[in-house]
């Protein structure tokens, strides 16, 4: 643990600010990661064994089973589809937006981790343009008397500023790609369950004793 604070205070030192700022960049965004994952879990993204199985009753006219299976599921999903058992009418639009409300609260912190993928090169890069001047302004105080390793040391400590911005910018590009994907996925299967309860295949016909028969 020692030798890795060592580490970080000599890449500080060296880097200057913008790598004091990078590093700030990056533990705030690996905070928001680890909230994304946990809110992830406890909303049940991914897992909806039990609300698809209610869709699929429902599709096929068994709507006490489609209730039952509803019960038990744990998916964020689960009231939108709950409202969609009640509708008496066609309500695919408020559904949609119920079940898009829902995405929104998902989806809160992703335009901050895109702007630290796109923002972080570029800080890196500024960071390498301020130590390039300092560099030439080294050789250019050195005279007739130029010292190789004055601007080869000043170049290598300009480009730490680069890689400092690109390791924190390539993790965070590869993480919101897979939250959007794991989004994207979550839509298709709001819209499809929406749809199937909507315009099931199998109608209930009530009969005389309160029960269902499929027409």
């Amino acid at each position: 643990m020692n030798n890795l604070t060592d580490a970080l205070g000599r890449i500080v030192d060296i880097g200057g600010p913008v790598v004091m700022i990078l590093l700030g960049v990056s533990v705030l965004t690996l905070a928001v990661v680890l909230y994304k994952l946990w809110q992830f879990a406890a909303s049940g993204v991914g897992r909806h064994k039990a609300l698809t199985q209610a869709v699929e009753a429902w599709d096929a006219g068994d709507r006490t089973g489609a209730r039952s299976a509803l019960d038990r599921s744990n998916s964020y999903l689960a009231p939108v589809i709950d409202m969609a058992f009640a509708a008496k009418t066609d309500a695919t639009a408020r559904l949609e937006a119920e079940a898009e409300m829902r995405f929104a609260r998902l989806e809160r912190g992703f335009r901050y981790l895109d702007s630290v993928a796109q923002l972080a090169p570029l800080l890196g890069l500024f960071g390498t343009v301020l130590g390039m001047i300092e560099a030439f302004q080294a050789l250019q105080d050195a005279g007739s008397q130029v010292d190789p390793s004055i601007l080869a040391g000043g170049i290598w400590v300009a480009l730490l500023t680069t890689a400092v911005g690109l390791v924190v910018a390539m993790p965070t590009s590869i993480i919101l790609n897979w939250f959007e994907a794991r989004m994207d996925n979550e839509r298709v299967i709001a819209g499809q369950a929406i749809q199937t309860i909507v315009s099931p295949q199998g109608r209930s016909v009530p009969v005389a004793d309160g029960e269902a028969v499929h027409a």
